[in-house]
């Protein structure tokens, strides 16, 4: 029989922020079929949440625990990690957007879209990495937007705050990789979600026509891109994996 340290923490398990619908549920259901145990946050969905852990947990026999935090608060997310001891797998997915010109976007709107979009990576990582450091192993995965490699009309603050997660994902992978922690994150283009939800008909059918793909993309698809990169080879960081259907 195996006994060792490694053993006792053969059971992987991840964190997975905003991940009571879109990307962040699409991306549970993911890791849950992979047998992670799933810690799963989300801001203001906390029944639904709870309601999708108990499903997972059902489903796939792994421990799954719903809690509701802010992840553009400090506090909040400080209280979040008094419960986590062992950590592989961060996955930064909550997130919100904007619309409208800069102009008539107030500071308070500005700040809020940084602290849920950005400033929560620097919080969860900041938590996150002495426990992974610890196990001398671990993934910290980020979900960008093509919006911050090309910038988007309209939607400034939303593009700032993903350029800004790129520029945190590649220097962070630089100074994690001696430690065996990789830091990767997944640019995505225009998915099916609630997000793109305030775009009319006609708004979607002129994106599908710049898209190669001729489709949105789907959250699963989203989901599996990140359980691969929770998965690649550890020589695989620093890297900003952009899935938009051949768009940009």
């Amino acid at each position: 029989m195996n006994t060792s340290t490694d053993s006792l923490h053969a059971k992987r398990n991840a964190l997975i922020t905003g991940a009571s619908r879109g990307i962040g549920l699409a991306t549970a259901e993911a890791f849950a079929s992979a047998g992670y145990d799933l810690y799963l946050t989300c801001h203001t969905s906390i029944d639904s949440l709870r309601q999708t852990a108990a499903r997972l947990q059902e489903t796939h026999r792994v421990s799954c625990v719903a809690i509701q935090a802010d992840m553009g608060c400090q506090e909040d997310v400080a209280s979040l990690f008094t419960g986590i001891h062992h950590l592989d797998v961060l996955v930064n997915n909550a997130g919100m957007a904007h619309l409208g010109l800069l102009t008539d976007m107030s500071a308070q709107e500005w700040h809020r879209i940084m602290a849920v979009n950005l400033d929560a990576c620097f919080y969860t990582c900041k938590a996150a990495i002495p426990l992974m450091l610890q196990a001398h192993s671990g993934r910290i995965l980020n979900v960008s937007s093509v919006w911050g490699c090309q910038g988007a009309s309209m939607e400034v603050a939303y593009s700032a705050s993903k350029g800004g997660v790129n520029a945190f994902t590649k220097a962070l992978a630089k100074e994690l990789a001696p430690s065996n922690i990789q830091v990767n994150a997944v640019a995505c283009g225009v998915i099916d979600t609630a997000m793109n939800g305030t775009l009319s008909p006609e708004e979607l059918d002129a994106l599908r026509e710049e898209i190669p793909a001729d489709r949105l993309g789907t959250p699963q698809e989203a989901a599996a891109l990140l359980l691969q990169l929770a998965q690649a080879p550890a020589y695989l960081t620093g890297q900003v994996v952009t899935m938009d259907g051949g768009w940009y």
